[in-house]
């Protein structure tokens, strides 16, 4: 598993599991809010140096207000119930997306979670709440126009622009519920992911379902590109730039 070192998931299917049994669309967000506690442990007991859930869109702002509203106390309750085991697990914390639309006791407890888990060296935990990744990369590229201005933009600059440009690249997104898209998630950083859909909701996803899904893409073969298999991006891009020179001098190849 050594390869598959950030792992993003999109937590899907939480009100079609509550429909599917009658029950209001909220009671599978709350169903599906006790799943994460038992990921993120995996996810550190696999040693994976970082995770990130997507836990709120944009675009779920025009799901009814009383849904709205359950995710939103479902994200302080997680705050509230999960920080000691956080810092006792020296994880890392932190949201990411326009969270100044939030209450601001909710912005407070997650600037205090933040600032508490800064310096842990562990698993980086990532909630994407409020997020939509068109409006990450548009924030990254005037935050840079404004403190650069003249320059020109490259990759680096744009990388270090980004929310969280710490926790790299991302080896492998899942995501749960059936549906098979990306929906405007992490689009910068998924660039050279492996994708698995499984149709299994998220209040039904288990430690045992997330280690297997692990298991298997570590064995696919990841080229970056190139014509075997590397070890990483880095790797193929040195590559890269080794055979851009060697052509660039007139070498025949």
């Amino acid at each position: 598993m050594s390869n598959i070192k950030h792992v993003a998931i999109i937590m899907d299917g939480n009100g079609r599991w509550a429909t599917k049994r009658y029950r209001p669309r909220v009671w599978g967000h709350i169903r599906g809010s006790a799943v994460v506690s038992d990921i993120v442990q995996a996810a550190d007991d696999l040693g994976l140096r970082a995770l990130t859930l997507y836990a709120f869109s944009t675009e779920n702002w025009s799901r009814p207000i009383e849904e709205v509203s359950t995710l939103f106390r479902l994200l302080k309750k997680f705050l509230l119930k999960e920080k000691m085991r956080l810092l006792a697990n020296n994880v890392q914390f932190k949201v990411i997306g326009e969270i100044q639309n939030l209450a601001p006791e909710t912005i407070a407890l997650i600037k205090e979670l933040e600032d508490e888990t800064r310096s842990n060296t562990g698993l980086k935990l990532t909630f994407a709440f409020s997020y939509g990744s068109r409006s990450e990369i548009t924030r990254a590229v005037n935050l840079f126009q404004e403190q650069n201005p003249g320059k020109m933009m490259n990759e680096t600059d744009l990388d270090r622009y980004m929310y969280r440009p710490e926790t790299g690249d991302v080896d492998l997104m899942i995501r749960t519920g059936g549906e098979q898209r990306i929906s405007n998630f992490l689009l910068w950083q998924l660039a050279y992911a492996e994708l698995y859909f499984t149709p299994t909701k998220w209040p039904d996803f288990t430690p045992l379902e997330f280690k297997k899904i692990i298991e298997n893409v570590s064995y696919r073969e990841r080229r970056f590109g190139n014509v075997n298999s590397q070890t990483g991006l880095e790797d193929s891009l040195m590559k890269a730039e080794s055979n851009k020179s060697t052509l660039f001098k007139g070498v025949n190849v």
